[in-house]
């Protein structure tokens, strides 16, 4: 799809969106442009994760709408870098990095996801990481919803094997276990809810450039990432 030019108003901080499904390698490439530009990072999954997983400490049913949209509002999320550099989770003061990798975590922060109370109270505080110089985003309507003007859109896809390797691959890596079969199940029924919600439902968004990473290197993309944000800054 041909890349639609965005015309930023004189002083708005850019935005490079990166929207995919879940396990299209976009939190990682989003990390690697981020650094290479100099720009802030916002890893919108993370924050969804973190409601999620305040959701499962606080036994906040995943049907209770007004509920959850309460945490999302008042939850103590904050990202910060450990003392390796690695960058972290906290809720309430306390590093959540790891928890939010569990499956458990994964699968409620997608079916919380389709709450549109859930969506709106989360927007504000995630446009709130639009900061100078610059800001990378990934997620899943961040191009769609959170930030329409980017000046560079990118939708990332991968197919669901692929994806449930790279998710098999990143567990075993961490130390956790993991079943690549019901990895791939359940990415596939993530697609399902994901493409399919009602609210702001996973598609490219107007303008964005489409690419697939199943036969691609991280660095490859990172590389094609860069030259189109070159071009638009």
């Amino acid at each position: 799809m041909a890349a639609e030019v965005t015309m930023l108003r004189p002083g708005t901080v850019p935005v490079i969106a990166i929207d995919g499904p879940s396990g299209s390698g976009k939190g990682t490439i989003a990390r690697s442009v981020a650094t290479q530009l100099g720009f802030k990072l916002l890893d919108s999954g993370a924050l969804y994760r973190a409601v999620a997983l305040a959701s499962l400490n606080t036994r906040t049913a995943v049907e209770d709408k007004r509920a959850l949209a309460v945490l999302a509002l008042t939850a103590p999320i904050d990202f910060c870098r450990n003392e390796a550099g690695s960058e972290c989770v906290l809720l309430g003061g306390q590093d959540i990095s790891q928890q939010l990798r569990r499956e458990e975590v994964g699968d409620r922060a997608s079916r919380i996801a389709t709450h549109g109370e859930v969506r709106d109270a989360l927007l504000e505080r995630q446009r709130r990481w639009r900061q100078a110089p610059g800001l990378v985003a990934d997620g899943r309507d961040m191009g769609t919803v959170v930030f329409p003007d980017a000046v560079v859109k990118i939708f990332l896809t991968a197919s669901a094997e692929i994806r449930a390797e790279r998710r098999y691959k990143q567990l075993l890596e961490k130390g956790m276990s993991a079943n690549i079969r019901s990895l791939l199940a359940d990415i596939q029924e993530r697609d399902t809810r994901d493409y399919n919600r009602e609210i702001a439902p996973l598609k490219a968004a107007v303008g964005a450039i489409n690419l697939d990473s199943t036969h691609e290197t991280i660095d490859q993309v990172v590389s094609k990432v860069l030259d189109l944000a070159r071009n638009k800054l």
